[in-house]
């Protein structure tokens, strides 16, 4: 049996959603090992001047703890 743990991370990009969850993976990776999954909650964008400004992004980061 494995034991897994989940975290929620916040990420934004300029350019993409799929950049945006990318960067929070990234981040992520920096500090935990065996990460399983990642599971998007949440997509919302801000707009400035008629475009879209941000892409930002809720991710549920799944790993695996121990043996």
């Amino acid at each position: 049996m494995a034991i897994m743990k989940s975290i929620e991370v916040m990420s934004e990009s300029s350019e993409s959603f799929e950049d945006a969850i990318q960067k929070a993976i990234t981040r992520s990776s920096k500090t935990i090992n065996d990460i399983k999954s990642a599971n998007v909650k949440n997509m919302k964008t801000t707009v400035k001047d008629g475009k879209i400004d941000k892409f930002r992004v809720n991710v549920k980061i799944t790993f695996k703890v121990g043996d």
